[in-house]
């Protein structure tokens, strides 16, 4: 659709092909891009899964033909395509948009879940309901207008308000004191570096929500032992806040709803909290720091989060055998999925580092910055693996030696055998760690980042009025 509206704007009359299923998608992308309009014909099953021959026969049987079909019918019969998929079903009801301080419904509690329910307003699981004083308790945390605007979200393209944060707080089970978290966090994901209109691909990935400064003790977010567990309140509501604004206000929806199209996927992760008093301890920068806030500051920083790596266990007599474990680990999970950040220049792998682990690292004189060296250096992939595993994907044009040539990647990239082995993360910098966890065990774990996909953005979080 991307490029059907490049076409367009070019004044080219374009027709858009997509897989089977993605009809939906195609039309909330294509509505958002302004080419609403754009028939979409649909490959009738799995590219990547067809033998080369059945899809030849497919798209010169099939394919080729709808497209002549949708091009040579002309500008009003396009306007009428766009509106239904390739096989003629109409498109759903558009949703009912209520006003910002409308009453919506009256009932029991079970009754207004049902009600919600009924409209897809949950993410399926009871919600509490968002009535004008729980909202009103949330905005008296700001002191923002609750119509301001921190952005527009797509695929349904709405305004992120402040009223909708307040909202979609109540909802999922926030105290009005983490009002000012929310804001911050929705400011994230409104940053069109963010590219949240991705947030509804294939891979599935899922926000995660980190929180580094003073706020994480001032309002009891935990940091310890099982930090990424559901079960403390804040971290868990503040977390399925997120996943839950993305679906209310964003309009990513699984079905029956049809511009979340990840094809497994998984669910919302709680905030991770950063371990202040482990950092101090160590003297090592924080991680608010390493983002380019002062340490007094309060930040909120939230990235995508693809895969996570098995639980990471490391001991020993020397930096090496720690080191070796974290990446050989970390590694493990990254694998030729790195080919991600080659392709499109941007990887931002996180760290969750025990804080034991930390502090065994710091005594053998490792520092953060020489834990990233070494991690980027070190976690290695055969080359014939990143290049099967983008074939895999659909991104059949990645070349390794043409981003050599290009001067996109430097000379650790370059050479003719297919089994070398060159490294996941190009950039040292660019991998993030964060200190949490049992502080009595020796366990770590990593977050695997999904290129420019929810690359990592960070916001001071706002003083509380009150």
């Amino acid at each position: 659709m991307r490029a059907a509206a490049t076409a367009e704007r070019a004044g080219v009359p374009a027709t858009a092909i997509g897989g089977a299923g993605f009809e939906g998608m195609g039309r909330a992308v294509g509505k958002s891009l302004g080419v609403g309009h754009v028939p979409i014909v649909s490959y009738p099953g799995v590219i990547l899964t067809d033998p080369t021959e059945v899809f030849r026969t497919k798209m010169r049987e099939q394919v080729a033909p709808a497209v002549v079909d949708a091009l040579v019918a002309g500008d009003g019969a396009r306007e009428q395509a766009g509106t239904r998929s390739s096989s003629g079903d109409a498109p759903a009801t558009e949703p009912v948009e209520h006003g910002a301080t409308e009453i919506v419904a009256r009932g029991e509690l079970e009754e207004i879940t049902d009600h919600f329910e009924a409209r897809g307003w949950t993410d399926g699981l009871p919600v509490v309901p968002p009535t004008p004083e729980r909202v009103a308790a949330f905005l008296a945390h700001t002191g923002r207008d609750p119509d301001d605007s921190l952005g527009e979200l797509a695929p349904d393209l709405r305004r992120a308000t402040v009223r909708s944060v307040a909202v979609n707080g109540v909802m999922a089970g926030c105290r009005p004191e983490d009002m000012p978290v929310l804001v911050a966090i929705v400011a994230c994901v409104a940053d069109p570096v963010f590219r949240v209109q991705d947030a509804g691909s294939t891979p599935g990935w899922e926000s995660l929500v980190v929180l580094s400064g003073p706020v994480v003790e001032r309002l009891g977010f935990h940091s310890g032992t099982g930090a990424m567990r559901v079960g403390r309140r804040a971290n868990t509501a503040v977390g399925r806040f997120l996943r839950l604004y993305l679906r209310n206000v964003a309009g990513l929806r699984i079905p029956p709803g049809e511009t979340d199209q990840g094809a497994i996927a998984s669910t919302f992760h709680v905030a991770l909290a950063e371990d202040d008093a482990a950092v101090r301890a160590l003297g090592w920068p924080s991680f608010r720091a390493d983002r380019g806030f002062a340490d007094g500051d309060s930040v909120v920083t939230v990235q995508s989060v693809v895969a996570v790596s098995a639980p990471i266990y490391s001991g020993g007599e020397s930096a090496a055998d720690h080191l070796d474990a974290l990446t050989t680990i970390f590694g493990n999970a990254i694998g030729p999925w790195a080919y991600t950040g080659l392709e499109f220049g941007a990887f931002h792998p996180l760290l969750v580092l025990g804080p034991a682990v930390a502090r065994a690292l710091a005594g053998f004189g490792v520092d953060k910055d020489a834990l990233r060296a070494h991690l980027a250096e070190h976690m290695r992939v055969p080359v014939r693996q990143l290049q099967a595993c983008a074939w895999n994907v659909g991104s059949t044009s990645f070349d390794l030696d043409a981003a050599v040539a290009a001067g996109e990647l430097d000379e650790r990239y370059a050479g003719t055998d297919p089994d070398r082995l060159v490294p996941m993360v190009p950039r040292a910098g660019d991998i993030g760690i964060v200190l949490a966890g049992n502080p009595s065990r020796n366990q770590s774990r990593g977050f695997v980042q999904n290129h420019v996909q929810g690359v990592p953005v960070s916001r001071r979080i706002e003083e509380d009025p009150q």
